[in-house]
Parts: structure tokens; C-alpha cells; sequence
């Protein structure tokens, strides 16, 4: 019987390369166990400000990925909010087994998809089954509001609200060499009764069915709570 809820997937690095083929794989075959269609849904709106060159990156990596796996890619062009009203692409993720949002900018991200109807159709075919992932930006806009992990004037953007008891902090084992305090900044901001997890390259916080626990190469480190502590691949992670 299929699961009223499918699986999902907030990754630190690696989306759409051969080390994440397993993930991918994964959350695929999960989408179609719950009668979605083998279709690979991209979207790479978070780079969406970014150049031709790297929008051509994202498009040519997923498809790389998609072949690998078997299944149909469809790489959508939604680079902003404009984008996100169209009508037209309801349809191509209404049915697909797996939506994955890769990298770049998440306070852009979550502002071209909050509250669109291409937003809408995602959730509905979450909820009904189709498993959803977003890697870097792609897991950071997931939250009730995007961490903040620079110095900023500006209000915390916020997120789509999918996960409001989570907020992510991408590349962990990296991201002090580019954002020394980068933990800092996002523990201080973090909303009361909201958890704070750190996820390393090529790593990723995976839930299916109602349990969450670690895939990958890497650590997720819980940054707050009453237990802060690290977890490895295929540990559960409780309290989320």
C-alpha cells in the first residue's frame, strides 16, 4: 500500500554526481513504490541569477545522473518567481518520482517558490507519494525561514515552511573555511522549539516513512537541543 507521505531528502553536497547515485536511486525507487511515474524532476532555481554557463551545468549534470539511473529527466526552466506561476509545468512534476532542487542561492530559492502554484503542485505530489530532495540552497529553503549565515541587515528570508522543526546548515565539514561563523550566526537566530543540523559534503539527512536517519560519506552534526551530537551513515536521528 502506498505511504500517504513520501520520502525526502535534505543533502549538504553531491546532487546529481555518481557518489549520490545510491541516494537518488533511493528516493526513485521510493516514488514509484508509491505508484509515481520513474521521472527525475530537476530544478535548478536557486541558481537561477547565475549564468547561462552554469545553468547549462546543472541541466547536463542531472541529465548525466538520470541516465545513469534509467529514468527520464526533466530539467524544468524555473530561474525565478515568474517562472514558478507557470501553469504549464504542473503537470511535468505532478506525477514524478523524485523533485530534487539543487544548489546556489536559498534566500532566491525560497522567495521564487513560496506560496507558487509550481510550489503547490510539489507538496501535492509529495503528500501523495513522490519523494522530494534539495541539496545546499535546495535543503536550506525548506525551513519556516532560511538560516542566516553572514552578517545581514536585512530580515531572515522566509522558507517554503515544508520541515519547520528543522533548519540546515550545507558543506559542514567545509563551511568554516569560507563563513567562519557561520554556526553562530544561525544558532542565534534559530526559532525556539527548531533544531539546527550541520550536514557534511556528500552526506544527507534522509526521512522515510516516519523515521530519519544518515546516508552518506559524512556527518550530520545536531547543533542545539537537549542532546547535540554527531550522527553516520544509516544512524538514526531522533528528535527531528
Amino acid at each position: 500500500m502506498p505511504m500517504s507521505i513520501g520520502s525526502i531528502a535534505v543533502v549538504g553536497s553531491g546532487e546529481y554526481l555518481p557518489s549520490m547515485l545510491e541516494l537518488e536511486s533511493l528516493l526513485i525507487s521510493d516514488g514509484v513504490a508509491n505508484g509515481k511515474k520513474p521521472i527525475f524532476v530537476q530544478l535548478a532555481t536557486a541558481a537561477g541569477r547565475e549564468s547561462k554557463d552554469s545553468l547549462d551545468y546543472w541541466k547536463r549534470i542531472g541529465q548525466e545522473q538520470a541516465s545513469r539511473l534509467g529514468v527520464e529527466a526533466y530539467f524544468l526552466p524555473v530561474f525565478n518567481r515568474a517562472d514558478a506561476e507557470s501553469e504549464e509545468l504542473v503537470e511535468l512534476v505532478s506525477n514524478a518520482a523524485l523533485v530534487y532542487f539543487s544548489g546556489g542561492d536559498p534566500n532566491h530559492l525560497a522567495n521564487s517558490m513560496r506560496e507558487t502554484v509550481l510550489w503547490k503542485a510539489i507538496q501535492e505530489n509529495y503528500y501523495s507519494g513522490g519523494s522530494l530532495a534539495g541539496c545546499s540552497a535546495g535543503a536550506m529553503f525548506m525551513s519556516a525561514q532560511v538560516p542566516r549565515l553572514r552578517l545581514s541587515n536585512k530580515p531572515v528570508e522566509r522558507g517554503v515552511g515544508l520541515l519547520p522543526n528543522l533548519q540546515v546548515i550545507p558543506h559542514f565539514n567545509m563551511i568554516h573555511r569560507w563563513i567562519p561563523d557561520a554556526a553562530v550566526r544561525a544558532l542565534a537566530d534559530i526559532p525556539k522549539g527548531v533544531l539546527l543540523v550541520g550536514i557534511d559534503d556528500g552526506t544527507s539527512l534522509l526521512r522515510r516513512g516516519d523515521s530519519w536517519s544518515v546516508w552518506g560519506s559524512g556527518l550530520v552534526h545536531v547543533l542545539n537541543g537537549d542532546s547535540p551530537r554527531t550522527y553516520q551513515h544509516l544512524e538514526m536521528v531522533p528528535g527531528i
